[in-house]
C-alpha cells in the first residue's frame, strides 16, 4: 500500500474517531468543534477525485472568461451612460437642445454565460456579517425625547392627518390629483402617516428596509434636508398657529417652536448638500429630526415640501407645464435633476430611450421595475397604471375626500 493511501486511511480513521468521541472537558470548548470541522474538511478533500477537481477548474476558467467579457461590455456601457449624462447636463446649462443621440439607445448588456461552477472541495466561508438594523419609528421617538425633550403630537386619527396634509398641499399649489396619485403609488393606497418602508404589510417577521416614512416616504436625510432648507418657513407656519392659541395649547406650541428652531440650527450646521445631510441623519439628533414627520403640525408640511421641491425645481429650470402625478413621482423617486431629464423629454423620444440612462449601474440592477419597463414611456405607463389601481383603495379615497374639508 502506498504511503499516500496510508495517510488517507489514517486521516479517515482520525476523523471517525473525532466525530464519535465525547467532547473533552476544556476551558476552551470552541476548540474541539473547530478541530472536528478541520478533520472532516481534510477527509472531504481526500475523497474528491482528481478528475472532478480538474473538471471544476476547467469550467471555472470558462466561467471567468465569460464573466470578464461581460464585465468589459458592461463597464463600457455604463461609462457611456455617464458620459452622455454629463453631456446633457452641460447642454441644459447652456440652454441647448437635447437630441436623441444625447442618450444611449441600447439596453444594458445582460450576462448570458455559464453559471459559476460549484467547487467540489470545501471552501472557507467568509465571516458572517450581521445585517445592520435600520432604525424604526420607536427609535425616532426615543431620539426626539432624549435629544430634544420632545414628543411629536400625533393625530387623533388618520383622517385628521390627511386633512392637515390636504390643507398643506392645497396651500402649496399642489392639486388633489397629484397628491392622491403620488400617495397611492408610494403607499399602495392604504398608507398611514407613520407607515415605514418594509413594515407596511404587517406580516410576521417583517423588517424595515429603509427609514422612509409617511405619505411620500421621506428618508431621514430628506427630513434633515427639508428642515435645513425650509426651516424658516416651517417656523413661520407654527408661529401663525401659535398666535391663535391660548393656555396649555399655546404653551405646547411654543415648546414645539423652540424645538423646531434648535432642529433647524442643527440641520444648518453643515453645508447644504445631500451627503452632508446624510451624515447628520445617521446621528441621534438626525433621527430625532425625522420624528417631526409624525407631528400633526410639522409632518404634513414636510411631506408636502417633499413634492413641492420638485415642482419648484422644474419651474426654476423654465418648465412651467403642470406636472402629471407620474412625472412628479419620477422626480420624487429618482431625484429632481434625473427626474427632470425624463419629464422634459419629447414624447417622440420616450419610446426609444432606455431607463438605464437615468440610473447608476448599482441602482439600476436593484430596480426590477426599471429593468422590466425599460424605456421612459413604459416606466411612466406602469407608474400611471399602478396609480390608477391604488387610487381606488380606501386610504386613497379618504385622502381625496380630505381635500373637500
Amino acid at each position: 500500500m502506498s504511503s499516500a493511501a496510508i495517510r488517507r486511511i489514517c486521516c479517515l480513521a482520525a476523523a471517525v474517531w473525532l466525530a464519535a468521541a465525547p467532547p473533552a472537558i476544556s476551558s476552551e470548548p470552541a476548540a474541539l468543534p473547530r478541530s472536528v470541522a478541520d478533520a472532516r474538511a481534510q477527509v472531504a478533500r481526500s475523497v474528491v477525485s482528481p478528475a472532478a477537481i480538474a473538471e471544476y477548474r476547467r469550467r471555472l476558467k470558462v466561467y471567468q472568461a465569460a464573466r470578464a467579457a461581460y464585465e468589459a461590455d458592461a463597464e463600457a456601457y455604463w461609462t457611456a451612460i455617464a458620459e452622455k449624462r454629463r453631456t446633457r447636463n452641460a447642454k441644459r446649462r447652456d440652454g441647448m437642445r437635447i437630441d436623441l443621440d444625447d442618450y444611449v439607445l441600447a439596453q444594458p448588456p445582460v450576462y448570458s454565460g455559464p453559471k459559476r461552477p460549484v467547487n467540489p472541495e470545501p471552501e472557507e466561508k467568509p465571516p458572517h456579517r450581521p445585517r445592520a438594523d435600520i432604525p424604526v419609528v420607536a427609535d425616532f421617538l426615543k431620539a426626539a425625547a432624549e435629544q430634544f425633550h420632545f414628543r411629536p403630537q400625533r393625530p387623533a386619527n388618520e383622517f385628521a392627518f390627511k386633512r392637515a396634509y390636504a390643507r398643506a398641499a392645497t396651500a402649496a399649489g399642489l392639486t388633489r390629483t397629484q397628491a392622491v396619485r403620488v400617495y397611492a403609488f408610494e403607499t399602495g393606497g392604504n398608507g398611514r402617516h407613520d407607515m415605514q418602508s418594509g413594515l407596511s404589510s404587517g406580516r410576521p417577521g417583517a423588517r424595515a428596509i429603509s427609514t422612509a416614512i409617511g405619505y411620500n416616504q421621506l428618508l431621514t436625510t430628506n427630513s434633515v434636508e427639508l428642515v435645513a432648507e425650509q426651516g424658516h418657513a416651517l417656523v413661520r407656519a407654527l408661529e401663525r398657529k401659535a398666535a391663535h392659541l391660548a393656555g396649555a395649547p399655546r404653551k405646547a406650541m411654543e415648546h414645539k417652536l423652540a424645538v423646531l428652531r434648535r432642529m433647524v440650527a442643527f440641520a444648518r450646521s453643515v453645508p447644504d448638500t445631500w451627503s452632508a445631510h446624510a451624515r447628520l441623519a445617521r446621528t441621534p439628533k438626525g433621527l430625532a429630526v425625522h420624528a417631526m414627520v409624525l407631528d400633526i403640525d410639522v409632518g404634513p408640511l414636510l411631506q408636502t415640501h417633499k413634492l413641492l421641491t420638485s415642482v419648484i425645481f422644474a419651474r426654476r429650470k423654465g418648465y412651467h407645464h403642470p406636472l402629471t402625478a407620474a412625472e412628479l413621482e419620477m422626480m420624487n423617486l429618482t431625484g429632481d435633476g434625473t427626474g427632470f431629464d425624463m419629464v422634459t423629454m419629447p414624447q417622440a423620444f420616450r419610446d426609444r430611450v432606455p431607463t438605464a440612462n437615468f440610473f447608476q449601474r448599482s441602482g439600476y440592477q436593484r430596480n426590477p421595475v426599471a429593468i422590466r419597463h425599460n424605456t421612459v414611456a413604459r416606466l411612466l405607463a406602469v407608474t400611471d397604471a399602478r396609480m390608477d389601481t391604488n387610487s381606488a383603495r380606501p386610504g386613497a379615497k379618504e385622502l381625496a375626500a380630505a381635500f373637500g374639508h
